[in-house]
């Protein structure tokens, strides 16, 4: 397996992100039509990068493939993960699950205990081989059904005991 180097991401990359989240996103059939329907209103927003919350992962060249948004809740014991995105040039070689097991490592190191997502029905298998758990169903603001997912991070120590 490909080991992709991944740091925070910084201000000058914001085209970049902004490039991928967009390329990524066209790439769910289920939401393509919506989308391009409302393109002025799907962006990346500003904060979680200026506030160093976006983390990169990069080619052996440093170019960004993907990436992955989180943010520490009130409770600061849950992560959401608000975006996981690879350019689809480069999906399907482990970025994004490399991107997951980045969060779950600074989810522990900061003391957090689980790890919640808003994921497309497209993405399930994915998330599930992650580790992840349904807990239910939303509205997405494409006016589309998401799955409320987590990830109890003891059973992720636990599996890796194993």
């Amino acid at each position: 397996m490909t080991s992709w180097p991944i740091r925070t991401a910084v201000p000058a990359e914001r085209a970049r992100l902004r490039e991928i989240f967009w390329q990524a996103s066209l790439t769910n059939e289920g939401d393509r039509a919506a989308l391009l329907a409302g393109a002025k209103d799907h962006v990346l927003p500003d904060a979680p990068l200026d506030e160093g919350r976006i983390r990169v992962a990069t080619d052996s060249e440093g170019t960004i493939v993907g990436f992955a948004t989180a943010l520490t809740t009130s409770t600061s014991e849950v992560v959401e993960l608000e975006d996981l995105f690879v350019d689809p040039e480069w999906m399907r070689r482990g970025i994004a699950t490399a991107l997951i097991q980045d969060a779950v490592d600074l989810a522990g190191k900061a003391g957090v205990h689980r790890i919640e997502v808003t994921g497309n029905a497209h993405a399930l298998a994915f998330y599930e081989s992650a580790g992840f758990v349904i807990n239910g169903e939303v509205a997405t603001p494409l006016g589309g059904v998401g799955l409320r997912m987590h990830l109890d991070l003891q059973q992720v120590t636990d599996d890796r005991r194993r």
